[in-house]
């Protein structure tokens, strides 16, 4: 077999999901060769303005921030496949390109992280909240309109130190990335000497990202070999899901910084979905609710559903 090449991200969760890629096809395929290519992307490389705005600054197309040098390498030929974050990937791909499948998903939950047990509801008025997501500060405002919700860049660990160092009383994570740190929701953190909480928020009550905890994997759409290699890793459940809830991003017209969120689970063959949708304008938001066997047709049923 060809060697295969994967392109990822530097921060250390991206390697630790390039990781998890290279185990995967490890088992698929023993004996086969991986080479990993370590790519720096625009949004890694633009930490000085907010996240919601790099894609402006930039002149990249929303949610491109991280994963348009990843596409010019698979373009070029450097890489076979990209690995993903993938909320972090635009609803609407160009045609040479595709997501052709996903590893098993992480837990979906957002995570209040604070030296202050008890989560939202334990946070003093007034508090500062740091977040890098549209769709997590939309959340808070509606939920806590009495705290300050402020924005915050970085990759984990910078966060965390941000926080415990008391630039902000509580900073928003998603409870994938902790988890696949290493980090246990139980036992929190310590950072400097400041224990940090963990307090997951139900997703149902804090809708997370659509694809939040999934791991997603771009190749070239007419590279039948990389398309093979994904399909012996891919996981059919967290495929259909992500493929519902970028199929309801795209009918709104949402990207990365859209403040939607989205929440599926399949069970027995039918697909639940439930949306929120926040005016950018502020205020409450639409909700809807559908279900069903298609995740194409459950997405179009959630669009048209909501009030």
């Amino acid at each position: 077999m060809s060697e295969l090449k994967i392109g990822t991200r530097g921060s250390e969760l991206a390697l630790v999901q390039a990781a998890a890629t290279e185990a995967a096809l490890e088992e698929a395929f023993p004996g086969r060769r991986v080479d990993r290519v370590v790519i720096k992307t625009t949004g890694d490389r633009r930490t000085d303005v907010a996240l919601s705005q790099v894609a402006k600054v930039e002149g990249v197309l929303d949610k491109g921030v991280f994963t348009k040098e990843l596409e010019v390498a698979l373009e070029d030929g450097r890489i076979d496949l990209a690995v993903h974050s993938l909320k972090d990937v635009p609803t609407v791909l160009d045609e040479a390109f595709e997501i052709a499948g996903v590893l098993p998903r992480a837990p979906i939950r957002d995570v209040l992280v604070s030296p202050v047990e008890g989560g939202l509801a334990a946070l003093a008025e007034g508090s500062r909240v740091g977040t890098s997501s549209v769709r997590r500060a939309k959340q808070l405002e509606w939920l806590r309109p009495d705290l300050q919700v402020v924005d915050i860049r970085g990759n984990v660990p910078t966060r965390l130190r941000k926080l415990a160092d008391g630039e902000f009383d509580a900073i928003l994570l998603a409870e994938a990335g902790l988890v696949r740190l290493g980090h246990s929701m139980a036992d929190g953190v310590e950072v400097g000497g400041v224990a940090l909480h963990f307090d997951p928020l139900a997703e149902d009550a804090f809708f997370p990202a659509a694809g939040q905890g999934a791991i997603g994997f771009e190749i070239r759409a007419a590279d039948e070999g990389a398309r093979e290699a994904v399909a012996a890793i891919n996981h059919r459940e967290t495929l259909l899901r992500v493929i519902a809830e970028r199929e309801f991003l795209r009918l709104l017209d949402g990207g990365c910084h859209t403040p939607v969120g989205v929440v599926t689970s399949l069970k027995d063959g039918v697909l639940r979905m439930a949306g929120r949708v926040f005016p950018e304008e502020g205020g409450a938001p639409r909700e809807g609710a559908a279900e069903g066997g298609d995740p194409i047709e459950v997405a179009r049923e959630l669009f048209e559903s909501l009030a």
